[in-house]
């Protein structure tokens, strides 16, 4: 029974993150729990369930009395996103560097080349999933998987609700900035690599400009 409810769990998360990924639900909108358990033909413990877990992740606000609403993405809530995952990706990088390995760093500038080709052919569903990838390479080398289970739902605020349209010239930048990691990193650059991604890649000041244009703000 208990993996049954995990599994209508993550049926309705899926759910309500491919609404908000195509924008069928948008910010403000109002989540109508009875419609939804009807549609499904589910219950209403792995909607709650999965709205509790939605609301942890920062997707939703549970106001009582009120219902669920889709929550708005501020310009605080993405630069403190951005201190966090420049924090505990640095973190990982200063924790993994000595089991880094040469193929890792050949994977890494391979995926970097084919984000280019997927920027220069505006591919940004595809850029999306290879910059992505381009960070598992060094995140998954990472023993702590709690790290990795606050950096994923982060970055799918960040990026995933509801896609939006990329700036070549901010993402050529995140390009450059993941050649000087990589160079880092063939240099044996251990404080470096870290440097990049906290006070570079992931530094809300430097990215303020392009941050507010790509969402608008």
């Amino acid at each position: 029974m208990a993996k049954q409810s995990q599994s209508l769990r993550e049926m309705v998360y899926s759910y309500f993150c491919a609404q908000m990924k195509t924008g069928m639900l948008v910010v403000g909108d109002f989540i109508d729990q009875a419609e939804i358990c009807e549609k499904l033909g589910i219950s209403r413990a792995p909607l709650r369930d999965a709205l509790i877990q939605l609301e942890t992740e920062g997707f939703v606000s549970i106001r009582p009395r009120r219902g669920v609403f889709i929550k708005p993405l501020t310009l605080r809530d993405i630069k403190e996103s951005y201190d966090v995952l420049g924090a505990l990706e640095a973190s990982v990088i200063l924790s993994v560097f000595d089991k880094i390995t040469k193929k890792h760093i050949c994977k890494m500038r391979e995926i970097n080349d084919n984000l280019l080709n997927a920027l220069e052919c505006s591919d940004f569903e595809l850029y999306y999933k290879l910059n992505g990838d381009f960070h598992d390479t060094f995140l998954d080398i990472e023993d702590n998987q709690l790290i990795k289970k606050i950096i994923a739902p982060i970055k799918q605020r960040l990026y995933d609700f509801p896609l939006r349209n990329y700036d070549p010239e901010w993402e050529k930048n995140n390009l450059k900035e993941h050649d000087r990691l990589i160079e880092s990193l063939e240099k044996k650059n251990r404080q470096g690599a870290a440097s990049i991604l906290q006070y570079e890649h992931w530094s809300f000041s430097l990215q303020n400009e392009h941050i507010k244009s790509f969402y608008e703000l």
